[in-house]
């Protein structure tokens, strides 16, 4: 291998990120990738992979690090990359630990950590709903008597809306945390709004924004995560003053996150009361459940493949040139399905240009230049995925339930 050529390493505790592996490996890189022995056998690209090697856990510490200092000694890593949400502390921890560019604790802090992305984006102007972090009670008690009920306890670091809880009542809030015990200084109280729940996802070169796409969600996540349903999300009309206030308020956020180089999914939700936009959470991540394919069929833009295309650059300081892109509409619908492999063969308007094929799950994507007609088909389908394949389980506290 010359010296041109970086080896980027990346972290995995999911089986994701496949295409990310194969864009890195043929922009030039060399790739190792650490993942955990029970994905051994799920189809990752290996032909694009140099190294691969399974470990019991990829965040159990101090093994993770003393793997990847010994990998160090002989490898010229020039990235280490967390593919999965629940991999960017351990990312960020091992870049410090080694002294390797990207972001060290505290910036990966403000991705992963619902309170401290909260108060970074409050410090630097960014609105968002109140909220307060369980850890000192007289300033509990404070939010509670100027934010009215109900009000959301969310853990800080779990991803999306898992383990959320809706609180009615003080009196529930303190029975709920001494259950948690010393468990509750990881968990957040948050005024509950209501609205309807818009993301962005985008491409970060140099901290600035190269490319954005905004969707919204047909219910917002939370609504389908805790009482089941059929998952929606669309792409926005580009030239909506919606759009472009949202847009605005997602450059405004990743200014003050000081994201230099990758990709960020953002939420921000409407709220009812007021009408403003204001933000919810953030990932430094390409966005899952099929949103990836969602933003790829609308811009022509594949996340994981911009994203290692600008990691490379960035390791060999080379200039990031995004592709060319188009500007079309896509709608997403996603569901739990009673059927371990359900026919989707009858869902055979011509703008269907996706059929998922994952076991126990019902999921296509339509594309078109009208941002009508996907919103139609997304009407008309949705009321068939409930009445074909819809199916519902509880939902999951952690992801640590898998």
């Amino acid at each position: 291998m010359s010296d041109e050529t970086p080896t980027i390493l990346c972290l995995a505790c999911y089986y994701k990120g496949g295409r990310f592996l194969s864009a890195a490996k043929q922009a030039g890189a060399k790739v190792i990738l650490v993942t955990t022995e029970k994905l051994a056998d799920e189809p990752w690209p290996f032909e694009s992979i140099d190294e691969f090697i399974t470990l019991p856990s990829v965040s159990k510490q101090p093994d993770i690090t003393n793997t990847i200092a010994y990998l160090y000694r002989t490898r010229n890593i020039k990235r280490l990359i967390a593919l999965d949400e629940y991999d960017t502390l351990t990312a960020a921890q091992l870049r410090e630990h080694l002294c390797l560019d990207g972001p060290k604790v505290t910036p990966a802090r403000r991705f992963r950590d619902k309170l401290t992305m909260r108060k970074k984006a409050r410090e630097s102007g960014v609105d968002v709903p109140d909220f307060v972090g369980i850890l000192n009670y007289d300033d509990v008690r404070a939010f509670m008597s100027r934010t009215p009920a109900p009000w959301m306890l969310k853990p800080r670091a779990e991803a999306s809306a898992m383990g959320i809880r809706k609180i009615e009542q003080e009196s529930v809030l303190w029975e709920t945390l001494d259950a948690l015990g010393d468990k509750q200084s990881h968990f957040l109280l948050e005024e509950f709004v209501s609205g309807s729940v818009h993301h962005v996802d985008s491409i970060i070169v140099g901290g600035k924004i190269l490319f954005a796409c905004t969707s919204v969600y047909r219910e917002p996540p939370l609504d389908i995560y805790a009482g089941g349903g059929v998952f929606c999300t669309q792409t926005m009309p580009r030239e909506d003053p919606a759009t472009i206030d949202i847009l605005g308020r997602n450059e405004q956020l990743i200014t003050a996150f000081e994201k230099k180089n990758g990709v960020v999914h953002a939420e921000f939700i409407k709220r009812s009361d007021t009408g403003k936009y204001v933000f919810l959470e953030a990932a430094a991540r390409v966005g899952g459940a099929g949103i990836d394919q969602l933003v790829e069929y609308s811009s022509g833009v594949n996340m994981w493949e911009e994203w290692a295309r600008v990691e490379v650059a960035a390791a060999l300081g080379r200039t990031y040139e995004l592709p060319a892109t188009k500007q079309e509409y896509a709608g997403l619908i996603v569901c739990l399905s009673r059927m371990e492999h359900p026919d989707l063969s009858s869902y055979s308007d011509e703008e269907v240009v996706f059929r998922m094929n994952k076991s126990f799950h019902a999921g296509l994507i339509v594309a078109s230049p009208s941002e009508e007609r996907v919103s139609g088909l997304l009407d008309k389908y949705g009321e068939r995925f409930a009445a074909d394949f819809l199916a519902t389980q509880p939902p999951l506290d952690s992801a640590a339930e898998f």
